[in-house]
């Protein structure tokens, strides 16, 4: 054989391997994890790419968790008290917890010149659903006639209490009585008007609902 065709025939074979190596190395490549070859491709040509990228990783994943985690956070409820009486402006107003009667008078506006403040405990907590009535100087004077204010030493301090008359106590008044709304009321006064008032506090029980278990939480607070 032809020395020139054998050194043409090794350097074909030469090419054609060097070419078959290539393009094995060119399959066999290392791609980032999670990216196409589209992906890689607009990545190394300077696109943008949507989709997987530094924004999706745990760490984008953790602060939309954070988020998510915040907005699913309860929200204290509303807190309201009905302030009514010698106030500025009667009404009912929403306080934080844990108020007391004092900041609750003052989003009423504060007291008239016509309130006997002194009659109510101004340090005292408010609770949600509370109503606070500040009475009047003529209310308290004409109590005192009729023998409905009491007083009792607490502590070093004097506390002054005011009982409601069943025999003269307005809608709203009697309505301050615990366990009484705006029905029994209704109901107290319907049966004032018709027996012509109460003979004794345990009457009250002749009201519809009103049974000795709900007395028993009244009592104290009522008069004839």
């Amino acid at each position: 054989m032809d020395y020139k065709k054998v050194k043409i025939i090794l350097i074909a074979l030469c090419v054609l391997g060097a070419g078959v190596c290539y393009g094995l190395s060119r399959s066999q490549e290392v791609r980032r994890p999670g990216i196409s070859l589209s992906e890689e491709s607009a990545l190394s040509s300077g696109e943008t790419v949507t989709g997987i990228g530094a924004g999706d990783g745990p760490a984008a994943l953790t602060a939309e968790e954070d988020s998510l985690g915040s907005a699913g956070e309860e929200t204290a409820l509303p807190f309201y008290v009905h302030i009514c009486g010698e106030v500025i402006s009667p009404g009912v107003y929403e306080l934080k917890e844990g108020s007391r009667v004092f900041q609750a008078i003052e989003k009423a506006g504060g007291v008239t010149d016509q309130a006997a403040a002194e009659y109510l405990n101004m340090a005292e907590q408010v609770k949600d659903g509370m109503k606070i009535v500040v009475p009047g100087k003529e209310e308290v004077e004409a109590a005192k006639a009729r023998g409905e204010i009491s007083l009792q030493a607490e502590a070093s301090s004097n506390v002054q209490k005011t009982k409601v008359n069943l025999n003269t106590a307005t809608k709203e008044e009697l309505m301050t009585l615990r366990g009484v709304g705006e029905a029994k009321a209704a109901d107290i006064l319907k049966y004032r008007e018709s027996q012509g008032g109460f003979q004794k506090i345990e009457d009250i029980m002749k009201i519809s609902g009103i049974k000795d278990a709900a007395f028993q939480k009244i009592k104290d607070d009522i008069t004839v």
